[in-house]
């Protein structure tokens, strides 16, 4: 790999499918969560879960668009 996203090989790119399927599922299991749960420090625990994987996400699909761009 010579450090392009677009150089990544197949089975690469689907893993970061695996991934970003992984962490939509994380984040919308933290979201939903946050509204059943009532201990605050818990709550501000899970709401920053879920801008990290928001965030994450955003990296992911990045990574996804020019992989496909390359390939």
């Amino acid at each position: 790999m010579n450090g392009s996203y677009g150089s990544y090989a197949l089975h690469e790119t689907l893993e970061v499918h695996e991934i970003a399927a992984f962490k939509t599922v994380c984040l919308t299991k933290s979201k939903t969560m946050q509204a059943l749960v009532s201990d605050p420090e818990l709550k501000q625990i899970m709401q920053r879960d879920a801008e990290v994987s928001t965030r994450q996400l955003q990296e992911l699909s990045g990574i996804l668009s020019k992989s496909h761009e390359g390939g």
